[in-house]
């Protein structure tokens, strides 16, 4: 794992492919973990920023990746962090009764990229990183966890500052 450098953060997309609509009974369970799952997000340490749509708590209502696919899209301290909140928190949950809820991806469906502070990504940013990662694999500029680069590595490759110009 890596810590931020350089007045880095870490930014992550992941998407999923919901199986049925989110007013579905049998999605019932995800959309009940959705409130305190974010509220667990919100407070964890080293949280900065997760996307939400205006007017609402979460951005499950966003479709800008395809109409049954959900979008998450947060910002954190470092690496280290977000690995703890994805794996030692109440997420955890979620993660193990995924694939009650959406489709198995064969593509790359998180991304984790290093963006400046007080940077907060587009949605448009995060879709093109996620396709980077698609098309070419790890690199500095996007990555997993398995495959992860520290924010110094991206500066050295020119894509921290890239990220304030997109």
């Amino acid at each position: 794992m890596t810590a931020s450098a350089h007045g880095a953060h870490l930014a992550e997309l992941n998407i999923a492919t919901l199986l049925h609509p989110l007013d579905d009974p049998r999605i019932a369970p995800f959309v009940e973990l959705l409130d305190p799952v974010n509220a667990s997000a919100d407070g964890a340490p080293g949280f900065v920023w997760r996307l939400v749509e205006e007017g609402a708590d979460d951005a499950t209502a966003l479709r800008p990746a395809g109409e049954d696919v959900i979008v998450n899209l947060s910002v954190w301290e470092t690496q280290e962090a977000l690995w703890d909140f994805t794996y030692r928190s109440g997420h955890l949950e979620v993660m193990r009764r995924r694939r009650e809820w959406f489709e198995r991806h064969v593509k790359a469906h998180m991304v984790l990229w290093w963006v400046p502070a007080g940077h907060l990504p587009t949605v448009g940013e995060a879709l093109e990183r996620l396709a980077d990662l698609q098309s070419h694999g790890p690199s500095p500029r996007a990555f997993t966890f398995t495959s992860s680069y520290t924010a110094a590595e991206a500066e050295a490759a020119g894509h921290l500052e890239a990220a304030q110009l997109t």
